[in-house]
């Protein structure tokens, strides 16, 4: 099946006016983190949400703006040192700012939470970084306890592909954190025709995405088009290669929908011309295995 288009809001210009075309437009997932947009994000978003109730919301905890950090400090939970870093998983501070996302989103209920980046907070320890992943597990774990957060997961850029962590040790640690049955239900990383690695690994039934397809996990795929990029790299040829018809963009957008696993791909369209684009790209059927060996393999030829 070819994956579901979701609003990304990073890089997103026109915030409330995306949320708005997304609902209507059908789609059911719309991705947010409390630094987005200078910090506004999460406020930018919250009318679009109170008006549309069933649209799903996935936000994170991480990173943080210097306002946010300056009001952790004052609320007790970072000091200055960790407040000067931008980035936290220390489980008070995990714990504050999923109640601030929910404050700000206007959600007593969160449908998902992320931890963003988690390799930023212990590069090249990873006995430190699995320690600090489970820690925030458990903190996330209380959260579901408590009725404010449906499910959790991990939003990585590098991690995954570095290996600073897998899916199966994610799972484990989220096992480990609530000592058995957990709520780790998604990650999100970056899939493209410049980010491969994982369409190439899926594709010999290897990697991230088969792991957590494997384990039921939701598959948000980030930066599909490369921050706007990719469609400037990719000419009429290699669009009619991977499905002719398509421009430039939608063919990108579709090899990714395409992609074993991927269940859904995040797209920060502000315009709606850019968004109904997209939108016709996912609704085209999904490209085969073989034809994604073959663009794959041409893409990586010298």
């Amino acid at each position: 099946m070819t994956a579901q288009l979701a609003l990304g809001t990073y890089r997103c210009q026109a915030i409330p006016e995306a949320a708005v075309r997304a609902a209507a437009s059908g789609a059911q997932w719309v991705d947010t983190a409390p630094n987005y947009a200078t910090g506004q994000a999460q406020t930018l978003l919250a009318p679009t949400l109170v008006a549309h109730p069933w649209l799903n919301v996935s936000t994170k905890t991480g990173y943080f703006t210097a306002a946010t950090g300056t009001d952790a400090v004052n609320d007790g939970v970072l000091n200055q040192d960790q407040a000067a870093a931008g980035h936290s998983l220390a489980p008070d501070y995990v714990r504050w700012q999923t109640g601030r996302n929910r404050e700000q989103l206007g959600r007593d209920r969160l449908d998902l939470v992320l931890l963003h980046n988690p390799e930023r907070a212990h590069p090249g320890d990873r006995p430190a970084l699995h320690r600090a992943i489970r820690e925030a597990f458990a903190v996330l774990e209380e959260e579901v306890a408590a009725g404010h957060v449906a499910g959790y997961g991990v939003a990585t850029w590098a991690g995954l592909e570095e290996e600073a962590f897998t899916v199966g040790e994610l799972l484990a640690l989220a096992a480990e954190a609530t000592g058995g049955q957990h709520h780790l239900v998604a990650i999100q990383l970056p899939v493209s025709l410049v980010m491969m690695t994982p369409i190439v690994q899926a594709l010999h039934g290897q990697g991230p995405l088969p792991a957590a397809a494997g384990a039921g996990l939701r598959v948000m795929a980030s930066a599909p088009l490369h921050g706007g990029e990719l469609p400037g790299m990719v000419d009429q040829e290699l669009a009619d290669l991977i499905r002719p018809g398509l421009t430039p963009a939608q063919a990108c957008i579709l090899a990714v929908a395409s992609c074993p696993g991927v269940t859904n791909v995040l797209l920060a369209a502000s315009g709606a011309p850019h968004w109904k684009e997209a939108s016709d790209a996912v609704a085209q059927p999904s490209l085969t295995a073989a034809k994604l060996r073959e663009i794959t393999g041409v893409l990586a030829s010298p």
